[in-house]
């Protein structure tokens, strides 16, 4: 029971690493993308250390198996010398004595046998262990640089986008000016529309005014004419004009 909770509170625990790694890469993706290629930079760091130590394991078993090698040719090469010359020997004290060595080498050789085996299966091993290591350091390397290559993409593309969303709503601007100005334009061609109509009935207005005064102001022969004149007087019930000092004199008090 105790290890089912703890177990569970581990599962909970990474999914809310998760869920928070999530949202962090959801806020910047780009300082995200920044800090994965980082951390496979420093993978690839570490995968450089152990190709590093690999290859000089490589070369340690590589020069254990031909050190052990050479040593057990040399050791053949002079029980077969030995061999040769027992075999032509006449002594027999000699003869026996040759015997021995060769008895003695015989017995060292077929010793070394296992541990040659051994040494050249470590080689072996190390030098695959190396070619594994250094193809893994090689993909690692290459994705790098694609990832990095994809980044470096990316952020163009961002720019790309940011300029010509700038060139949009900066376009888009022009054209709430031009709007805004054909509006004005069409209100101020409305207001001067407005202006010169109320011109034009005043003007009508007052050629009118000026046709009517002129139609009703007296002509030249009514004025001149005296007897036209007063006709024109008396038709619009005025008096007649006083003639003789004694009447215009009457008239004048008459006023008073």
């Amino acid at each position: 029971m105790i290890s089912f909770i703890r177990n569970l509170v581990g599962v909970k625990t990474d999914r809310a690493v998760q869920a928070s790694v999530e949202a962090l890469v959801r806020w910047d993706p780009q300082a995200a993308t920044e800090a994965e290629l980082r951390t496979m930079e420093q993978h690839l760091d570490d995968l450089g250390l152990q190709v590093a130590h690999a290859r000089a394991t490589y070369e340690r078993e590589k020069k254990e198996a031909d050190a052990i090698n050479s040593l057990s040719r040399q050791r053949l090469a002079a029980a077969e010398q030995i061999e040769r010359q027992a075999a032509a020997e006449t002594d027999p004290g000699r003869k026996a004595a040759l015997e021995k060595s060769l008895a003695t080498l015989v017995n060292m050789l077929e010793e070394m046998a296992p541990e040659i085996e051994r040494e050249e299966s470590e080689a072996t091993d190390a030098k695959d262990f190396v070619q594994m290591l250094e193809q893994t350091y090689a993909d690692a390397g290459a994705k790098l640089k694609r990832a990095r290559g994809d980044l470096e993409r990316a952020q163009r593309d961002m720019s790309r986008a940011q300029q010509q969303r700038d060139a949009a709503e900066r376009r888009a601007e022009a054209a709430r000016q031009a709007a805004g100005l054909a509006s004005a334009t069409s209100g101020l061609s409305v207001a001067l529309k407005s202006m010169q109509d109320s011109a034009a009935r005043d003007l009508a207005s007052a050629d009118a005014a000026s046709a009517k005064a002129k139609l009703l102001k007296p002509t030249k022969p009514e004025e001149d004419d005296p007897n036209i004149a007063e006709a024109l007087r008396l038709a619009s019930g005025q008096s007649p004009a006083p003639v003789a000092l004694s009447d215009r004199l009457a008239a004048i008090r008459a006023r008073k």
